[in-house]
Parts: C-alpha cells; sequence; structure tokens
C-alpha cells in the first residue's frame, strides 16, 4: 500500500517523534503502530474523514478540518489539510487556514503547487474567501508555492511568513 510506503519515507526524515508537532506527526503518534492493520488503518480514515465535523470531538484549540489525499492513480503524494476557520489564538496566526505536505519522493515535481490550487475552491465552498497560508522562513519551496498561486505577503511571526491568498 502506497501510503504505508510514504509514512516510511516520511519516518526516514525523522518525522513522527516528539518535536513533530505537524498533523503527520500527531498520526504517527497516535495510529502509527496499527495503521497496517485493516482495522487500524479503517479506524485512522475514519477519524479523517469526522474531523471535517463541527460536532467530532477534537483536542483543544484544533478546529474542523477537511483532510484530503493527493493521489496519482493508486499512488499515495501526499496530504492537505484545510482549516474551516483559523484556530484560537497563535496557533491559528501560524498554521493558517491551509497545509500541505508532500512525501519525500513526489517532491520538487510541482505537487505542493497543484494541492494549492486545488485547494482554493474547496476553501472557498467552506465559506473562505481568502485564507491565511504560513510556512517556515527557510522553507524556499513552499514559500515559491504559495506564491505561484497568488499569495501575497502578509509578514512574519516568529519563525513563520504569512501570505494571504484568496480563493475566488
Amino acid at each position: 500500500m502506497s501510503f504505508l510506503v510514504a509514512m516510511d519515507e516520511y519516518r526516514a526524515e525523522g518525522r513522527g517523534g516528539l518535536d513533530d508537532f505537524s498533523n503527520i506527526g500527531a498520526d504517527f503518534r497516535a495510529y502509527g503502530p496499527t495503521w497496517s492493520t485493516p482495522a487500524g488503518f479503517r479506524s485512522f480514515v475514519e477519524f479523517l474523514r469526522a474531523q471535517r465535523l463541527e460536532e467530532s470531538p477534537r483536542p483543544p484549540g484544533f478546529v474542523p478540518t477537511t483532510v484530503l489525499w493527493w493521489l496519482d492513480g493508486p499512488e499515495y503524494l501526499g496530504r492537505l489539510n484545510i482549516r474551516h476557520r483559523l484556530a484560537p489564538g497563535l496557533a491559528g496566526q501560524r498554521n493558517g487556514h491551509i497545509g500541505y505536505d508532500v512525501r519525500p519522493s513526489a517532491r520538487r515535481k510541482g505537487h505542493a503547487t497543484a494541492m494549492l490550487a486545488a485547494a482554493r475552491p474547496l476553501a472557498a465552498a467552506v465559506g473562505l474567501p481568502k485564507v491565511l497560508i504560513t510556512c517556515d522562513v527557510d522553507n524556499e519551496p513552499s514559500r515559491r508555492t504559495i506564491e505561484r498561486n497568488g499569495g501575497v505577503a502578509a509578514g512574519r511571526r516568529d519563525e513563520k511568513l504569512r501570505f494571504w491568498l484568496d480563493t475566488v
């Protein structure tokens, strides 16, 4: 299954540790031990699908989020998160509305740019005419991805660059 191979690639680059505060890092810690089993994988997918619903339980500070996988046929290439609103406080200002992650072997092939472009009408459909997108100051590929999609620089907060992007 290409999803598991992709997760092995992420783990090989150091993802999933206690210092990995990304969605993928949290998923490794919560579901990684069981997602290689049919029941564990099903539980993981059900959790992701439920995150879009307002009534779903989630940790404090987390907001409803549509989670989509980017595929090429059966091949898992990455993940797209569309937060339906900014998380409260500093977390929302640092994480923004849209996040994307491309598996290591699929990077530098235009997938992130295509993923962000595909996210724009989906974000509009959940009521977001404009979205905040952030990236680490030293993440040049992500900055270029955001700018290619029309992101307008909105300064810096800590180690994050911030951009606003119209969805319509």
